[in-house]
């Protein structure tokens, strides 16, 4: 993971990110060595579904997904992405309505707070794969701003 405010390019440190409600764990990249902490995530947060994502050049109507994911929005419920491949970028809404930019790659869990106003796309490399954690999927409706 990489941080930083977009404006300024100034690095944002986990606690800081934390102080904005925004989670992240380090977790190994090879399936068999994260199951089991990724499971122990899901237990102590109540995670109960569980599926995978993936975006890329072999996505239909991969542009039209990413215009969409990229308007600001929150969601009524936390927004959990372990990356299992490829990588990604954040843009998170601070407590002063400034950007945070958090790049995530492979071995990134990152969760958004309910009602934290963010936005998503992919870096140069133009694909990501994704765990997607559910405590209820309910709260999936994106919100605009």
């Amino acid at each position: 993971m990489h941080a930083y405010l977009l404006e300024s390019n100034a690095p944002l440190s986990q606690d800081t990110l934390a102080a904005e409600g925004i989670l992240y764990w380090q977790l190994p990249k090879d399936e068999a060595a994260y199951a089991a902490p990724l499971q122990a995530i899901r237990d102590a947060r109540g995670y109960v579904e569980m599926d995978q994502i993936h975006l890329g050049d072999d996505t239909p109507e991969l542009e039209a997904k990413l215009d969409k994911f990229f308007a600001e929005h929150l969601h009524t419920d936390e927004e959990i992405r372990f990356v299992v491949g490829g990588a990604g970028i954040f843009d998170l809404r601070d407590k002063d309505d400034r950007w945070m930019r958090v790049h995530v790659e492979a071995g990134d869990l990152i969760i958004v707070p309910a009602n934290k106003y963010h936005r998503f796309t992919l870096d140069e490399q133009k694909t990501i794969t994704c765990k997607r954690l559910f405590q209820d999927t309910s709260g999936w409706t994106p919100v605009p701003r």
